[in-house]
């Protein structure tokens, strides 16, 4: 692969978790590359490693060994404020539960973290217009969470994660929560992401959703058996 586009560099991870006095090996000596605009899926069975691989590539959880190079910073060197301040401005994440605020409209929520980067409030509310009508939410703007479908949440949760404009946007099993149909618009909007550069890993065990990337990885024990292209 390119190193001048290359995202994410992981080589030789491992994740040890002590289970009493035996050593749980979630990830065993994994080494893989993404870059720029690329669309994954990493695909496994509960226990496969996928979501351990998920939340290193995602800064909330370190390695036991081995080196991550993240957007050009070697995120093992970084302390906890240094790694916060690489994941707000360089990470969406998008999750299987909408995780909305049900008090707050769309628009409020998807400002939520331009308020947490310190964003003036002018600025905040023409930021989530843009990635509101960017999912296609432009006439949802002040509904709440409970006056909107699954799909509709899901689409706010992703507008939210689009807010601080990331290189890499996560989705942990981005339609677990919806139906078929509504599934399929959701992994059409993450196809028009891709295809404006943003890059999109997504974990699910779902091979359907899986085939709407352009690469799938699959694990199994903690190890990648196979990366290959759909």
């Amino acid at each position: 692969m390119s190193g001048s586009t290359n995202l994410i560099t992981l080589e030789n991870i491992v994740r040890i978790y002590q289970m009493g006095d035996e050593p749980l090996y979630a990830l065993k000596h994994l080494t893989l590359s993404i870059d720029q605009g690329e669309y994954v899926a990493i695909m496994g069975t509960s226990g496969s490693g996928k979501s351990t691989l998920m939340n290193i590539v995602g800064c909330l959880d370190r390695p036991t060994s081995g080196n991550y190079v993240l957007n050009g910073r070697d995120v093992l060197s970084l302390d906890d404020d240094e790694l916060a301040g690489l994941r707000n401005t360089t990470i969406g994440f998008v999750f299987q539960q909408f995780n909305l605020l049900s008090s707050m409209s769309a628009m409020e929520n998807v400002m939520l973290p331009l308020t947490y980067a310190g964003v003036k409030r002018e600025q905040r509310l023409l930021r989530a217009e843009h990635v509101l009508n960017q999912v296609g939410l432009g006439g949802r703007m002040h509904h709440r969470p409970n006056q909107l479908s699954g799909g509709q949440q899901q689409r706010v949760s992703i507008a939210r994660a689009l807010a601080n404009s990331p290189r890499l946007l996560l989705a942990d099993e981005p339609t677990g929560a919806l139906d078929s149909h509504t599934a399929q618009e959701i992994m059409a909007l993450f196809n028009e992401l891709v295809d404006k550069g943003i890059t999109v890993v997504l974990v699910t065990h779902d091979q359907d959703t899986a085939n709407h990337a352009r690469r799938i990885v699959r694990m199994r024990d903690g190890e990648i058996i196979s990366d290959e292209p759909t």
